[in-house]
């Protein structure tokens, strides 16, 4: 018998991964490529199609589940995200439902992240749990009593869209202040050009043409003061604000997911430094910062994928 898998895509702003998942959470067939490689989003569904026909995986898909920005779950839809390339309304779930012959869903890629913790990854023991998803923007899937929310138009935990800092960065929404532009990937990188610093001059920063968020975090272990500086201010802003999202969700945990996230612990515990300090008293010390322990697979692919099994 032909082994049934689901095909698990994770849209992201700067990478697509995907791959295919069995009903035991494995990962048989994982790849990624650039989504900025492609105009139109049937460009990059054409490329994941060819690629897994030549080898001869199509068969054994049982059904897709795609997690993106600003992803619909209800309609399907990506609806303007700020972080791809792609503008407007964009069917993503109709154009791989049309072009495999499969069933198709959408769900936002941090929920997808979320529900990938829940069942296979760190979040397994937790019931009330906030993931929270650091790359080229910010983004959070919402666990409250073991159930996803999505809210009236399926667009619950867009948090990374908060405003932290009036009149601030702007940022793709076309907003100013937005947490995503001070606290992800993208977010580091700007901090590099905009922080003013008595020690920015001597970092070794500035002899890296293009420095990425990665490149902050291994300069602060060579103990570059002015990364470590970006750090404490990109710490600061992230653990205030998930203060203030504590109000309404009262978790657990937060579950930080990403590249940022996997740079190490300093930064987890800095951020459960200034969550602490701004935490409401009722909360304070009841709620723990982990970090995904899906680093070495992909907890969007196996959130995506595992939504098609809850489904059968």
């Amino acid at each position: 018998m032909l082994k049934q898998f689901a095909l698990g895509i994770d849209i992201g702003g700067t990478n697509s991964a995907y791959g295919l998942v069995d009903n035991l959470g494995n990962i048989a067939y994982e790849t990624s490529i650039p989504t900025t490689n492609f105009d139109q989003a049937e460009d990059l569904v054409l490329a994941i199609f060819n690629d897994l026909q030549q080898r001869d995986l199509i068969d054994s898909i049982i059904g897709i589940s795609i997690g993106a920005p600003n992803g619909n779950h209800f309609t399907g839809n990506i609806e303007y995200a700020p972080n791809l390339k792609w503008k407007g309304i964009i069917p993503l779930a109709k154009l791989f439902q049309e072009k495999f012959n499969k069933p198709s869903q959408l769900t936002n890629d941090a929920n997808a992240a979320a529900i990938g913790e829940k069942l296979f990854g760190n979040a397994k023991d937790l019931a009330n749990f906030v993931t929270i998803t650091l790359g080229t923007g910010l983004g959070s899937g919402i666990i409250i009593d073991n159930k996803i929310v999505y809210g009236e138009e399926g667009f619950a935990g867009e948090f990374g869209h908060i405003r932290v800092i009036p009149n601030g960065r702007i940022c793709g929404c076309g907003r100013k202040g937005c947490l995503e532009t001070y606290a992800s990937s993208t977010g580091v990188k700007r901090s590099i050009q905009e922080l003013d610093s008595i020690n920015k001059s001597s970092s070794i920063l500035l002899n890296i043409e293009h420095p990425e968020a990665i490149d902050v975090f291994e300069a602060a272990k060579n103990g570059d003061l002015f990364s470590n500086e970006i750090i404490e201010f990109t710490a600061q802003i992230l653990g205030s604000s998930l203060a203030d999202f504590a109000c309404f969700s009262n978790p657990k945990a937060y579950v930080l997911f990403g590249g940022i996230a996997q740079s190490g612990e300093k930064f987890a515990e800095r951020v459960k430094f200034y969550l602490e300090e701004s935490l409401l008293s009722i909360f304070k010390n009841k709620i723990e910062i982990r970090i995904s322990s899906l680093h070495d697979k992909n907890a969007a692919i196996l959130g995506a994928a595992a939504t098609v099994f809850l489904k059968k």
